[in-house]
């Protein structure tokens, strides 16, 4: 008998923290499950350690494959899955024990192909609630709202394993970022019967460091990753061109971009212009005169330098608006 559930986790250099995340799962007080760990090449011991779970525990199916990335990873355990419902959850986070059981009590109830729950946030010693509630459970609203804020992971929607396959949806492989936002969104062109559920079950381990989202990005923004961005906003305009979500798609990915080149302190101001100033026509359609806006025309004139700085500045005191 096929499972009501899978659970899909992509793995990789995931050594330190796997064990936490699998136990949460089987943990769980529903039964009827799966566990499908995607090994994606790791270097480390990650890919033995999801073995020795799939020997202590048939729930545990592992799947080992050559390194491709996060979504050919997810798409994978996708391909593999065998339940009613899927659900996501990244190796370093885990899950509250009755996630499962309620998730598919309310899918039931409601007879839903997506039921969308809340989450934690942790951050050291504490705990973070984030509400998921869209203004309207029909799929255009929810799709708007994924590009308006309303979280895009993965790892907090049960969906209806079929909705993927009648609808040939599937993740874009060439993505390592955004990558759950565009499946997502893809997923809400087709019509599809959504529930929310306001409690929260799976938390989202954010590291504060020195190495923290911040830091990395000002390391590693270069030209690979501008081009990325250019090819994250063409996806997205093909995509969604012609729906009620292409203007706030195409919002969202440029602010986005934007934000990133800003974060790696990158360009300077004629580089700048060459590379965003196209652009303008775009942000001025999209309507969004926020603090990001204003830096983006400062920096097209000629101050990007003082731009970067009012950017770090406002990231410090969280007074970005975008």
């Amino acid at each position: 008998m096929n499972p009501k559930v899978s659970v899909i986790v992509p793995v990789y250099k995931a050594e330190m923290y796997l064990h936490r995340c699998v136990d949460s799962i089987l943990a769980q007080t529903f039964t009827e499950f799966e566990v499908l760990l995607i090994d994606d090449g790791s270097p480390d011991r990650s890919g033995e350690i999801c073995d020795e779970y799939a020997k202590k525990d048939s729930r545990v199916r592992v799947f080992h494959k050559e390194n491709g990335g996060v979504s050919s990873a997810r798409q994978c355990g996708i391909d593999k899955a065998q339940g009613e419902y899927t659900i996501h959850a990244d190796p370093d986070d885990w899950v509250e024990p009755n996630m499962l059981e309620e998730l598919y009590a309310k899918a039931k109830e409601d007879e839903a192909d997506m039921v969308m729950c809340d989450y934690y946030e942790d951050i050291d010693n504490t705990q973070k609630y984030h509400r998921c509630q869209p203004s309207a459970l029909d799929n255009e609203t929810v799709l708007k709202e994924l590009f308006q804020g309303l979280p895009c992971s993965c790892c907090n929607k049960l969906v209806r394993r079929s909705c993927y396959i009648d609808n040939n949806i599937s993740f874009d492989l060439e993505l390592y970022y955004c990558e759950d936002l565009l499946f997502n969104a893809s997923l809400l062109l087709h019509k599809l019967q959504i529930s929310y559920l306001p409690k929260a079950f799976y938390h989202y381990v954010r590291d504060i460091n020195t190495n923290s989202i911040v830091h990395s990005l000002a390391n590693s923004y270069n030209e690979q990753t501008y081009e990325y961005d250019m090819m994250l906003l063409n996806k997205f305009q093909e995509k969604f061109q012609g729906t009620v979500a292409e203007t706030v798609a195409e919002s969202r990915i440029s602010y986005n971009a934007l934000t990133r080149s800003f974060f790696g302190n990158f360009y300077d101001s004629k580089t700048f212009k060459n590379k965003f100033g196209n652009m303008l026509p775009l942000l001025m359609k999209c309507g969004n005169r926020g603090f990001l806006f204003y830096l983006y025309v400062l920096s097209c004139i000629g101050v990007c330098g003082f731009s970067y700085f009012l950017f770090f500045f406002g990231s410090s005191i969280n007074k970005i608006i975008m």
